[in-house]
């Protein structure tokens, strides 16, 4: 098997995985070896031994079956006919027309010809991409499945190891008239923190604005109760609604409706105040991973959106920044705004491409981190522990009773 053949298995199995499936390592090499012993010649039968070895429950079946039509030329595989010997069976993706009506079979390099766009596309600028190559990225961003990681939370379940259970294991001792019982142990429940996302729809973000939209329907489609979605401009709009349809174009049109400032100003200093005053210090992004999408250009005071991103780095979980421009070469963040913003930011992200997108994905799960090359949102942050350590000690040492300086939940 050639190495060409072999990146695209991997770069479909990648694909796969930011859809949800578990395509593990372990996974990939039993499909890229059955492949192999196969010696499949016809993207039917790659069809086939992928959905052997990629899926691991019946659920990954319909996510497998989307991402191959779109990671293989957009169209759903059929069914193959009953009548067709089991080991031959396959999906006729891409057939082509023969003139001469013989019905010759497409050979291996229609495989490669087939996945070649998507691969290409992973790596294309979003604003220059032609109508046909922005309809194949928009099937793929459908694909992805942002969500972030789990956290223990306060509630608790029963478990067999752990700490002990008090109320349980009392209830159980009268049940045997208070003689000594088993003790009861219980373990945190796990809970997923919530995403928030903050859009910027002014009209210099316009040729990545399509994108983004769907990215973040992606988002809320995932989880709908734990997703959040704003839009930033010269006003803060709440779009989480109209983002939960199940078409994205549906969605999207939704979206467009309830943006009074489509492709207008940017004001991030004052859209970032009023969703903090409003929702952040609510509830909405405590303990949160919040993502913005913006470039940086501000019209107001620096100063004023600095204020602000401290603001929300004290409330937050994790900052991520996600700035289409960071992936073009030579690009350095000396816009005002986005030089204002940048030490408080856990990750800097480049979202100029599907593939920036999909290393998106893996930050907001956090299975990787993209730092800014500047003093970091996690030094700075212990840092200003360092300085509030002796205050709070001077507190409890006078036995006030208050509460120490609220740092936000993280």
């Amino acid at each position: 098997m050639g190495s060409e053949l072999v990146g695209i298995l991997v770069g479909f199995a990648r694909t796969l995985r930011n859809a949800g499936v578990q395509a593990t390592g372990e996974r990939v090499e039993a499909m890229v070896a059955a492949v192999d012993a196969l010696d499949v010649t016809r993207p039917e039968d790659a069809y086939w031994a992928g959905r052997l070895t990629l899926c691991g429950e019946p659920d990954d079946l319909p996510v497998y079956d989307a991402a191959f039509a779109a990671y293989f030329g957009g169209r759903n595989p059929a069914r193959p006919p009953a009548s067709v010997p089991a080991k031959r069976r396959g999906v006729a993706l891409f057939a082509r027309d023969d003139p001469d009506g013989q019905g010759g079979e497409p050979g291996d390099d229609d495989l490669a010809v087939a996945a070649s766009t998507a691969e290409v596309l992973r790596r294309r600028d979003l604003a220059v991409l032609s109508a046909a190559e922005r309809e194949e990225v928009r099937r793929l961003v459908a694909l992805l499945a942002p969500a972030t990681a789990a956290r223990p939370s306060r509630r608790h379940r029963p478990a067999r190891g752990g700490a002990v259970d008090p109320p349980r294991t009392v209830r159980r001792m009268l049940r045997h008239l208070g003689e000594p019982a088993r003790l009861a142990r219980r373990e945190r429940r796990d809970k997923p923190r919530r995403l928030v996302l903050l859009l910027d729809v002014s009209g210099s973000m316009a040729p990545y604005a399509d994108s983004l939209l769907r990215f973040a329907h992606a988002a809320v489609r995932r989880r709908p109760t734990l997703t959040e979605a704003f839009t930033l401009g010269t006003r803060l709009t709440r779009v989480t609604r109209a983002l939960r349809h199940r078409d994205p174009d549906g969605a999207l049109r939704a979206a467009g409706e309830a943006i009074p400032d489509w492709h207008g100003g940017t004001r991030l200093a004052d859209s970032l105040k009023a969703f903090l005053d409003r929702w952040g210090q609510r509830g909405t992004a405590r303990g949160a991973v919040v993502v913005l999408f913006s470039d940086g250009w501000e019209r107001g005071d620096p100063a004023s959106l600095a204020a602000q991103m401290a603001r929300l780095g004290r409330l937050a979980h994790r900052v991520v920044w996600v700035n289409p421009h960071r992936g073009k070469p030579g690009y350095e963040p000396l816009v005002a705004g986005m030089a204002a913003a940048l030490p408080y930011l856990d990750d800097f992200v480049a979202g100029h491409s599907l593939a920036a997108l999909e290393d998106l994905v893996r930050v907001i799960s956090g299975a990787v981190r993209l730092r800014a090359a500047t003093t970091t949102a996690d030094e700075r942050r212990a840092a200003e522990r360092g300085r509030h350590k002796p205050s709070r000690e001077a507190a409890g040492s006078h036995h006030d009773g208050g509460r120490a300086p609220s740092g936000g939940a993280r």
